[in-house]
C-alpha cells in the first residue's frame, strides 16, 4: 500500500501531472529517433545541436520571439553549415562539428551571461520538468507527435539509409532528403526535449535507448519497441523519483538510465560468456 501511494500521491498535483505526460512524450519521441542515431552513428552530432541550439534560444529570448523557433533554427542551420564545410573542405566531419558547434555553444555561453534574465534560460540548460506551464505541454505534445508519426511512417528508408546509404541511393531514394530530414526530425525532438532535461543532458536520452535496445536485440523493430519501453520507463520513475525526493528531474532520469545501461551490459557480457562456453563444450565433445 505505501508503494501504491508513493506512486499514486504525486499524481494528486496538476503540475506532476504535466511532467508526467511531458516526460512520456519526451521519453517515446527521443526513444525511437536513438535507434536511428545509434545505427548511422550520429551520437556526436545528437550532443553538437543540443549545444548548438543555444545562441538561438538567447537570441529568440531578446527578441521575444518564441523560444522553440530560436532553437529550431540556430540548430538546424548549423546542421547544414557542418554539412557544407564538410563537402568542400578536406576536414572530416567529426572534426568540422566539434569546430562549429563548440564555437555555437560558447558564442550562447557568452550571449546568456550578458542577458539579465530570469531563471527560465537557466531551465533551458538544466531542464525544469516540475515547472512546466500548459503552454510548454502543448509545445512539446504537438512536436513530439508530429516527429514520432513521421518517423515512424519513414523508418524502414531511414534504416536502409542509416546501415546502406549507398544501397538507398542505388534504390531510388533520396539521400540528401533523408539525411537533412534525419537532422531537422533530431532538431526539433531536441526543442521538444529542452524543457524535460535541458541542454547539458539531453544527449543522454537522445543516446541511451537505442544503445541499451542494440544492446539487447538483433532486430529492428524489436529495437523499437525496447528503447521506447526503457526511455518511458525512465522518464516516468525519474520523475517521480525527483518529487520525493526534492532532486532534479533530469539528472534522475539519466542516471536511471546509465543504472539500465549497467545492467543491459553486464548481461550481454554473461549472455555472451554462456553462448562461447557452451560453443566450446560442443566442438570439444564432437
Amino acid at each position: 500500500m505505501d508503494w501504491l501511494n508513493i506512486l499514486i500521491e504525486p499524481l494528486s498535483y496538476p503540475f506532476m501531472q504535466r511532467a508526467i505526460i511531458v516526460s512520456i512524450t519526451t521519453g517515446f519521441v527521443c526513444a525511437i529517433l536513438s535507434c536511428f542515431l545509434v545505427l548511422k552513428g550520429w551520437s556526436l552530432m545528437g550532443d553538437a545541436i543540443s549545444h548548438a541550439v543555444l545562441p538561438g534560444i538567447v537570441l529568440a529570448y531578446l527578441g521575444g520571439i518564441p523560444i522553440v523557433i530560436g532553437a529550431f533554427i540556430s540548430g538546424f542551420c548549423c546542421s547544414l553549415a557542418t554539412g557544407y564545410i564538410k563537402e568542400n573542405c578536406r576536414v572530416k566531419e567529426d572534426t568540422v562539428m566539434g569546430i562549429v558547434y563548440s564555437g555555437m555553444f560558447a558564442f550562447g555561453l557568452v550571449l546568456f551571461s550578458k542577458v539579465d534574465t530570469e531563471q527560465h534560460l537557466n531551465h533551458i540548460l538544466f531542464g525544469s520538468l516540475l515547472g512546466t506551464t500548459k503552454a510548454e505541454l502543448y509545445q512539446i505534445v504537438i512536436i513530439a507527435t508530429i516527429v514520432s508519426l513521421i518517423v515512424l511512417f519513414k523508418r524502414k528508408d531511414l534504416m536502409l539509409y542509416c546501415f546502406d546509404p549507398v544501397q538507398a541511393k542505388v534504390i531510388g531514394l533520396s539521400v540528401r532528403l533523408l539525411h537533412y530530414g534525419l537532422l531537422a526530425f533530431l532538431a526539433l525532438t531536441i526543442v521538444a526535449s529542452l524543457q524535460a532535461v535541458g541542454v547539458i543532458l539531453v544527449i543522454a536520452m537522445l543516446i541511451a535507448p537505442g544503445i541499451i535496445a542494440f544492446l539487447l536485440s538483433r532486430r529492428f523493430e524489436r529495437m523499437l519497441v525496447i528503447a521506447v519501453v526503457v526511455s518511458i520507463s525512465s522518464c516516468t520513475f525519474g520523475t517521480l523519483i525527483s518529487f520525493h525526493y526534492s532532486a532534479s528531474s533530469s539528472a534522475c532520469i539519466v542516471l536511471i538510465q546509465a543504472l539500465i545501461f549497467i545492467i543491459a551490459q553486464c548481461y550481454r557480457l554473461v549472455s555472451n560468456y554462456y553462448h562461447t562456453t557452451l560453443n566450446k563444450k560442443y566442438v570439444h565433445t564432437s
